[in-house]
């Protein structure tokens, strides 16, 4: 399959632009050696083990290959529809002039618009955006989601940038991915991802609508936004609840509980968690508020540990003030030289969630963990997921599924942001008094009597966070329940499960519309 691939430069406002073709085939488009060289290091993943695209390729050939597709469909589903590639020149703090790097790949169009996040890094390269849209496609299918898949990035380190730089780059990279018609509320919904929070997707959002004044949906061009810019409320915590909630559904299974020799549901589970951003942070907390026992957590500047149980708040005010674990007295200091070995410590749960190949061939077999809880994308490697599932009582909760939070709410936003009203604004009071209605009925003929405090628990209507907590647990609980059946009736494990489902659902969809590749 061939994708345009479009070379930008803008200069001084203006986009000089030069179109070629090249093959969209993951392994044709390689990184700079310096780029994967730093991300061996951070990693310590064995310098042959396949890039992050080759991984997915991997993955999504073994579930392919157990789904009844002709082989032209399987090869068009791996693909990228289309590429963009910009550089622009942007005055750096210290007054000189940087190019700046920055890449979208809209993997999918078999559903509009295409959806997926925006990171900020170092070492972001065309291969790794080609790969998380790739993923993003099927993680929206699998959760029902209807978008096809994108994914941008733009090479900076964000811990290096002033604010001002910040805003200067994002504001011109929203005008490259405008210009190139790879950006609207219909077309290309870019959200938060590594490096990108609220902030980055309010200058977006600001950017299109100087473009775009007239376009009374233009509030929903991207996703994440902070409320006052018609964000939604719960979608800061939404990747990290998703993935609670995915654990929660997986430990209530018997061949689960039975293959690890775990008990039922969250409460006492010792947990270590790689990662304290936006998702570690919250899958920690809801871990728990679950009853769960988070014993460790890993940072790139040091790790934290404390076998009795992190107060996972306290913690966070902690770093949020320090950066770093160092000093905190609530657990052991972990330097950052011996931090990494805490994935392999012992516990009953590990969840990656910061980059990706944090668990590879040279640790895998030294994981003490009974689940691998994938918070991050694409954090085990094919080698890896191998090592660990000949053990015959490890289980691994894909990526794919497990971190589909985040996307699940960002639909939430965009649907309230085309409505153009709150979720629970026209129901809420009328709900409330219905029930007050019923419980007054109820009392009238019970000698029970009811408390002010029981009533008012029982008549509270549903707000916008309830809502979107009641649609992400509900989503969550159904694509999880779809994985597990697909595993059961193919006899495999629950990532080629996950991937079944999903290229079903693609497949189909793009059929149905007569986008079927022929």
């Amino acid at each position: 399959m061939l994708s345009r691939v479009l070379r930008s430069r803008v200069v001084g406002g203006v986009v000089m632009a030069r179109s070629r073709v090249v093959a969209a085939s993951s392994s044709r488009h390689t990184a700079p050696a310096a780029v994967v060289a730093a991300s061996r290091r951070h990693s310590h993943a064995p310098a042959d083990e396949p890039k992050f695209l080759e991984c997915f390729e991997q993955f999504f050939s073994k579930a392919a290959s157990l789904a009844n597709l002709p082989s032209h469909v399987v090869e068009g589903l791996k693909s990228c529809q289309n590429i963009l590639r910009v550089e622009f020149p942007v005055k750096s703090d210290q007054g000189q002039v940087e190019n700046i790097v920055a890449f979208r790949a809209q993997h999918s169009m078999h559903r509009l618009p295409v959806k997926g996040g925006v990171r900020y890094a170092s070492n972001v390269d065309l291969q790794e955006v080609m790969a998380l849209a790739a993923l993003m496609t099927f993680k929206c299918a699998l959760a029902d989601v209807p978008f096809g898949g994108a994914k941008g990035g733009v090479r900076i380190d964000p811990k290096k940038c002033s604010e001002d730089m910040l805003e200067r780059i994002t504001r011109q990279y929203t005008l490259a991915l405008i210009q190139k018609n790879f950006m609207g509320p219909g077309l290309d919904v870019p959200a938060p991802d590594m490096g990108t929070g609220g902030r980055e997707m309010a200058w977006m959002k600001d950017t299109f609508q100087q473009l775009n004044s007239v376009n009374v949906d233009s509030t929903a061009c991207v996703t994440g936004k902070p409320i006052s810019q018609g964000g939604i409320r719960g979608r800061t915590e939404a990747t990290g609840l998703g993935v609670c909630y995915g654990l929660r559904e997986f430990l209530s299974y018997d061949e689960v509980l039975a293959k690890t020799g775990l008990s039922p549901g969250i409460p006492g589970k010792s947990i270590i968690v790689q990662g304290f951003g936006n998702v570690g942070y919250w899958a920690s907390h809801f871990f728990a508020e679950h009853g769960g026992k988070v014993t460790g957590i890993i940072e790139w500047n040091g790790g934290i540990i404390n076998p009795a149980g992190l107060d996972v708040d306290a913690l966070s005010r902690h770093w949020n003030e320090k950066k770093t674990f160092q000093g905190f007295a609530g657990g052991t200091f972990v330097p950052a030289d011996k931090a990494l070995a805490l994935l392999e410590a012992p516990c009953d749960i590990l969840v990656p969630a910061a980059l990706e190949q944090q668990v590879h061939r040279g640790n895998a077999d030294r994981i003490q963990a009974k689940v691998i809880v994938e918070a991050a994308n694409g954090p085990t490697t094919p080698a890896a997921e191998q090592i660990l599932l000949n053990k015959g009582n490890r289980v691994i909760l894909p990526d794919l599924l497990l971190n589909g939070g985040g996307v699940t709410v960002s639909y939430f936003e965009w649907l309230k942001n085309l409505a153009h009203v709150r979720f629970g604004r026209l129901n809420k009071k009328w709900e409330e008094k219905s029930k007050l209605t019923l419980l007054n009925l109820i009392q009238r003929n019970s000698a029970h009597p009811i408390s002010d405090v029981e009533k008012a628990l029982v008549i509270q209507g549903a707000s916008e966070r309830d809502i979107v907590y009641s649609g992400l647990d509900d989503t969550m609980s159904n694509a999880c329940q779809e994985t597990r059946v697909a595993a059961q009736q193919y006899n495999t494990d629950f990532r080629t499960g996950a991937f079944l489902v999903a290229i079903n659902k693609v497949a189909t969809a793009s059929e149905a519309t007569g986008k079927m590749f022929t």
